[in-house]
């Protein structure tokens, strides 16, 4: 097997790899600015569930992040997103923004219950150990 160094027909390596650039900080515009020049562009997707969720919470000017969730393969999950986070108007002043649970390794959700909790139907299946009927 040969290294792609060796190899005639193999692309060269881009010289620039674009970045270092998240999701809130950047944007694709950089990212297609670098491609077309024959690189890699790219944009980190760390904490796209927080921008996703401010953005909700800012009213989703122009309908982007609502638009893109119509092509989410499970319909439920969205559904139950925008009914928690998304404000019309947008927050009021400064309206903190609600903030997602996070997960612990200990398996402990900070900021509440579970979304799978026991008494839960949110992920539409029980939790191991119990029954439809006592979900």
């Amino acid at each position: 097997m040969t290294d792609n160094l060796e190899r005639e027909d193999a692309a060269p390596y881009p010289a620039i790899i674009q970045g270092g650039m998240g999701i809130g900080v950047s944007n694709w515009t950089l990212a297609r600015a670098v491609s077309r020049q024959g690189q890699l562009g790219v944009v980190s997707g760390t904490a796209i569930d927080t921008v996703l969720v401010r953005r909700l919470q800012d009213g989703d000017p122009g309908g982007h992040v609502r638009r893109a969730m119509e092509y989410f393969p499970i319909p439920g999950v969205c559904e139950r997103v925008l009914e928690r986070y998304f404000l019309p108007s947008g927050r009021r002043g400064n309206q903190p923004y609600a903030m997602l649970a996070m997960y612990r390794a200990s398996g402990a959700w900070r900021g509440g219950r579970s979304p799978c909790s026991r008494t839960s139907s949110r992920c539409g299946s029980p939790r191991r150990g119990t029954t439809a009927s006592s979900a």
